[in-house]
């Protein structure tokens, strides 16, 4: 986590002064890649290199395992997004990096709730550095300092109710008449939206404001984009360490087995009613309603 806190701060420094034009490949999924974004994939697999510990690690980027050198027994395994929002740099608008760890050697038949470790890191007109770990309550945001140095601001064990929303993929609205409905009640019970395009700033205000939801739904015609092992694990292990919910619309995302490297789900993040709520405007009921264990230290 050291070493990814330091490639963390290089990336910040990259990303208020690297090009932002696009380059002339794209990665395997299809996705252009920007040159901002190769060089924060590039930074954090010589981090994991570095580290010694990483057995294997895969990208977003490059969505094959990578031999980073560490031990298979007693080492990790890691997958990232080197930067999450890449498209909106030249709008200058906040972007992250989003990673998991897993014990082992293996990114293939494991779970979210399997992870060790989640982190994710904000670059806006602040740059911070949001963990969790395990075996620890919470999760901890770092601010990163002008002389380099990270400092604790903040810990979060608790996401309460409040009326602010972020709806991606409002466009599966057409055709999915459930997500119409949720985003219709949104708006008549006067919720503040808060929605920037950026995955990595509308999951951590949740944090940050220990309140609100973070919706992300597919349809027959807006399929889902969003990465089960890239992004939304990680995250969903971050919001539920930090006392949130998460949610595919019958299950936490934690529960999902990641079949394929591109693994793709819909998500929705937030405090436990909001969840509750979503569950039961998607799919008639809640999983949450039934007393089962939830949480990622369940």
């Amino acid at each position: 986590m050291m070493c990814m806190g330091e490639a963390l701060r290089t990336i910040s420094f990259k990303v208020r002064t690297a090009s932002c034009g696009g380059t002339a490949c794209v990665n395997s999924f299809g996705d252009e890649q920007l040159a901002v974004d190769m060089l924060a994939n590039k930074l954090l697999f010589e981090a994991l290199q570095y580290s010694h510990f990483c057995k294997y690690a895969c990208s977003e980027e490059v969505p094959e395992l990578q031999d980073m050198g560490g031990p298979a027994e007693g080492g990790f395994s890691v997958a990232f997004d080197p930067l999450d929002g890449s498209s909106i740099v030249d709008t200058n608008f906040t972007v992250g990096t989003i990673f998991g760890v897993w014990p082992g050697d293996k990114l293939i038949g494991i779970t979210g709730r399997d992870q060790v470790a989640a982190a994710m890191g904000i670059f806006g007109p602040r740059t911070t550095y949001v963990l969790a770990l395990k075996d620890i309550p919470g999760t901890h945001e770092f601010l990163l300092l002008d002389e380099g140095k990270w400092q604790h601001v903040k810990d979060t064990t608790t996401i309460g109710e409040g009326k602010m929303f972020s709806p991606g993929n409002l466009r599966a609205t057409f055709d999915n008449p459930e997500y119409a409905k949720l985003i219709d009640y949104y708006v008549r019970a006067k919720y503040t939206l808060r929605y920037t395009g950026g995955m990595v700033p509308d999951v951590n205000q949740i944090i940050v404001k220990e309140k609100g939801i973070f919706t992300n739904v597919t349809s027959p015609t807006a399929k889902a984009k969003l990465r089960l092992l890239f992004e939304v694990a990680p995250l969903g292990f971050l919001i539920e360490k930090a006392g949130g919910y998460s949610s595919d619309g019958k299950q936490s995302v934690l529960d999902r087995v990641v079949t394929n490297l591109d693994d793709r789900t819909q998500v929705a993040y937030g405090s436990k009613n909001e969840i509750i709520r979503f569950e039961e405007t998607l799919y008639g009921s809640s999983r949450l309603k039934a007393a089962e264990p939830v949480g990622a230290s369940a």
